[in-house]
């Protein structure tokens, strides 16, 4: 089971991916949105902000989130350091359940591109 610090590098990792994109990439990335990513089996929320391509502001909380963030997600531990890892592919994994991402239809629009 992934612990809370390898969950932090990986959301910092994902960041770092963000910033880093180019194209319809960075497009799709520079949203303004509040963000919140529960790891359920840790029972801790990060919650942050989606500014411009970087992930900014990210606190946790104990719990599922306690506010609902525009952009939601929610899955183990593993499966996050997997997903930032390129071992478990996105699509597969919210199709199948092991990821939820539950955001307003043009967001989920824009973050087709990035997932």
């Amino acid at each position: 089971m992934a612990t809370l610090e390898q969950c932090r590098g990986a959301l910092d990792k994902l960041a770092e991916n963000l910033a880093g994109a180019n194209g319809d990439l960075r497009g799709a990335a520079a949203l303004d949105r509040s963000v919140s990513c529960w790891i359920t089996d840790l029972d801790t929320t990060f919650v942050g902000r989606l500014v411009d391509s970087r992930i900014e502001d990210v606190t946790t909380v104990s719990g599922p989130p306690p506010e609902r963030a525009q952009i939601r997600l929610a899955m183990t531990g593993d499966d996050l350091v997997a997903l930032v890892d390129g071992e478990l592919h996105f699509a597969r994994a919210w199709g199948s359940g092991r990821v939820r991402l539950e955001a307003g239809l043009l967001d989920l629009v824009r973050l087709r591109k990035l997932l």
